[in-house]
């Protein structure tokens, strides 16, 4: 049985249309317009039992919509999806004890109380032994390397270190499915690698399947084997992830701050020159071309590193360049 099984999804909204003018609002008290919004249009996939599935595309795309539907907060317009048998909207209640989620911007810990207070009220929720959930929350806090982190109140530990037990209170009753909206969104470059790296081994070492969605393409490349891209809600793009990263994440940019001025014209070789400043330079190379191990030698031979950032493209461009090639090849 598939973890996930979506079949022809759909979810419309409607919101009121904005009236222009004093008549017009005055007439939109008693007659309101309505615009609809396709939020999710006939989406179709499976997701196997343990996989890491990444589910990424531009704000707007309708991935949150789509997660809601599929943890029963929202009811579709129309098509199917099953969650480990169950029908979301229908069975809620009996698929939250299979599932764990997380929402990046939605946070589940108490604010003021240290997190091992909301991971002990979840072991009620739940139905949990005692024992049990004190294992547990043991076994996680080494896992996440949570430590004292459990017991300081929520509001004082940084975002990354917030996100790091949000993830572990998601795990706490052993879930089947992990569903991931936008977990590393606002972290810095460390906590993300950091957060990456135990949902991998976390997934690795019970089994648990994890839907991903993302705005950053660096997520699909650490976590996922395979990975579907919708953009108004649609799917444009499936495939694994060594295939994606084949076609279309073969660019890097590169942000280096020199100690000394850039001076004017400043280029390197096998490397594109997009921005310059007074002492920073922003470059763009192909990896097909140029391999990133001659990176840092090129960039040190031309001055004195103060700091530097390598980074994949937007999201968005990935997305234009996928269109762009389907494009294409119909008109081919």
């Amino acid at each position: 049985m598939p973890a996930i099984e979506v079949t022809n999804l759909q979810k419309t909204f409607q919101s009121k249309r904005k009236a222009a003018g004093l008549n017009a609002s005055l007439r939109s008290l008693f007659k309101p317009e309505y615009n609809t919004v396709e939020a999710v249009r006939g989406l179709s996939f499976e997701m196997v039992s343990g996989e890491l599935l990444g589910f990424i595309g531009p704000n707007g795309a309708g991935k949150s919509t789509t997660i809601k539907i599929l943890t029963g907060i929202l009811h579709p317009s129309g098509g199917d999806a099953k969650v480990l048998g169950y029908t979301p909207w229908k069975e809620r209640q009996k698929l939250a004890y299979q599932i764990g989620t997380v929402f990046g911007q939605r946070p589940q810990l108490w604010y003021h109380l240290p997190a091992i207070d909301t991971l002990t009220l979840f072991g009620k929720i739940y139905e949990l032994d005692d024992a049990f959930v004190k294992k547990r929350i043991g076994f996680l806090s080494e896992a996440f390397e949570l430590g004292e982190l459990l017991e300081t109140p929520v509001r004082k530990l940084s975002l990354g270190q917030r996100m790091r037990c949000e993830v572990a209170a998601s795990l706490l009753h052993q879930p089947k499915l992990l569903l991931l909206d936008e977990p590393s969104i606002g972290l810095d470059v460390v906590a993300k690698q950091s957060l990456r790296d135990t949902i991998r081994e976390m997934s690795k070492l019970e089994n648990v399947g994890v839907l991903l969605t993302s705005h950053d393409a660096g997520d699909l490349e650490a976590l996922c084997h395979r990975v579907i891209i919708i953009n108004h809600g649609q799917i444009v793009y499936r495939d694994k992830v060594s295939n994606l990263k084949r076609k279309f994440l073969t660019h890097k940019l590169v942000e280096v701050r020199y100690a000394e001025e850039v001076p004017p014209g400043f280029t390197l070789e096998g490397m594109e020159t997009l921005k310059t400043g007074r002492y920073g330079v922003k470059l763009r190379f192909d990896t097909l071309k140029t391999g990133a191990d001659a990176v840092l030698p090129r960039l040190s031979a031309a001055g004195t590193l103060v700091d530097i950032t390598i980074s994949d493209p937007p999201l968005e461009e990935v997305i234009a360049l996928i269109y762009e090639r389907a494009n294409g090849e119909e008109n081919g």
